[in-house]
């Protein structure tokens, strides 16, 4: 099925009816990339952002990630025309949209509170875009049911919102923005409201949803497990700079500083302060094989699933506290004095005060001074 498009805008062919379980169907990407240039932003005296290079592929799914104040939400502001920056610009294509207002850039934006309209039916809210836009009303009556069907909601187009769940709420908040086609979908931490099993459900829908229409999405999260399964390019942000970008299993297995490995993952990567010698890396009173030719001073980083129970490994753990997750086990502890966390096999569980030997099976040694990752 061909929907029929509204003046100037492209005609997309969407397939039968999917249904919210049925199998995606991957478009082609939309052509409209996003480019942003040294951009900057301050507050006052408060530089938020500090010169903000970002290059997104068409059709790529970009997750912005870092902690509380690192920028994610204020470039998530200038991209929707909601904040203007003071320096660099802001490509969505071939447009310079960098001092646009949000009517004119062909996006549209889905929110963490859903932002519908309590006094309009879920039918209304899904059609408001259109309608403001004079969108012909067979092509308002058919993007509506296309996008309720898309996403399981055509029982609920006379429901008001206060009728509705969290999980459909946001459904028809997402709806909304794909009714209008736009050439850039922004997603401002849309699931922080819902329920973990409704963060799920909802994630993957997200997921498939993206698939389906193509179009390039920036998607904005504090939640780490969000942001490595949604990712195409996984953006992390620290201090209005950008730490890191690229794919997110990429970014999670090879991070480019300390601070990356510390922020992304739980339980967080360990650390541990080594001298790589000519003989082999030093940590404490333990000499490992060294998988470096850097000399000097470093720090060690290993995850979790990093390190194996081996009564004759180099490494000492003193058992704190033992977590029991279903999936896993981890055993939190000190490690030369320093915090430590290690994940356990089979059916080990150690309790607090026992110590166990570790054998280290993969390390990311990290500058001392910089943070900066040493290249083996």
């Amino acid at each position: 099925m061909t929907i029929p498009r509204a003046p100037g805008e492209r005609a997309l062919d969407l397939g039968a009816r999917s249904g919210i379980l049925a199998a995606p169907v991957t478009a082609k990407p939309t052509g409209n990339g996003l480019t942003l240039a040294g951009v900057r932003k301050r507050f006052g005296e408060t530089t938020v952002l500090k010169g903000i290079d970002l290059r997104a592929e068409p059709g790529e799914l970009v997750v912005l990630v870092g902690p509380s104040g690192c920028g994610k939400s204020t470039l998530l502001r200038c991209l929707a025309g909601l904040e203007t920056p003071d320096e660099g610009g802001i490509h969505i294509g071939d447009r310079d949209v960098t001092r646009l207002p949000p009517k004119e850039r062909d996006i549209a934006m889905v929110f963490q509170s859903y932002a519908l309209y309590p006094h309009l039916t879920v039918r209304h809210n899904l059609s408001f875009g259109l309608e403001l836009r004079k969108a012909p009303a067979d092509l308002i009556r058919q993007r509506v049911d296309e996008v309720a069907g898309m996403l399981g909601l055509e029982k609920l187009l006379d429901r008001y919102p206060r009728e509705l769940s969290g999980g459909q709420r946001q459904r028809v908040a997402m709806g909304r923005a794909i009714a209008r086609r736009p050439t850039l979908f922004l997603f401002d931490e849309p699931l922080s409201n819902l329920d973990a099993a409704l963060r799920t459900e909802v994630r993957v829908e997200i997921k498939r949803l993206h698939h389906q229409l193509g179009t390039t999405m920036v998607y904005v999260t504090h939640d780490q497990e969000e942001a490595m399964t949604l990712a195409d390019r996984l953006v992390i942000l620290n201090g209005g700079l950008v730490e890191q970008q690229g794919p997110a299993i990429d970014v999670y297995r090879e991070p480019a500083t300390r601070f990356v490995g510390a922020f992304l993952g739980s339980p967080a990567m360990s650390f541990l302060p080594a001298e790589a010698t000519e003989t082999g890396l030093v940590v404490g009173d333990a000499t490992l094989e060294s998988p470096t030719h850097h000399r000097g001073p470093c720090t060690l980083g290993m995850r979790t699933h990093d390190v194996v129970v081996d009564a004759e490994g180099p490494l000492e753990l003193e058992v704190r506290v033992v977590e029991t997750l279903g999936h896993a086990t981890h055993a939190h502890g000190l490690v030369e004095g320093q915090p430590f966390v290690a994940r356990l096999q089979g059916h080990e569980r150690p309790a607090p005060g026992d110590r166990i030997r570790l054998r280290p099976v993969y390390m990311h040694l990290f500058d001392a001074e910089s943070g900066a990752r040493i290249v083996r």
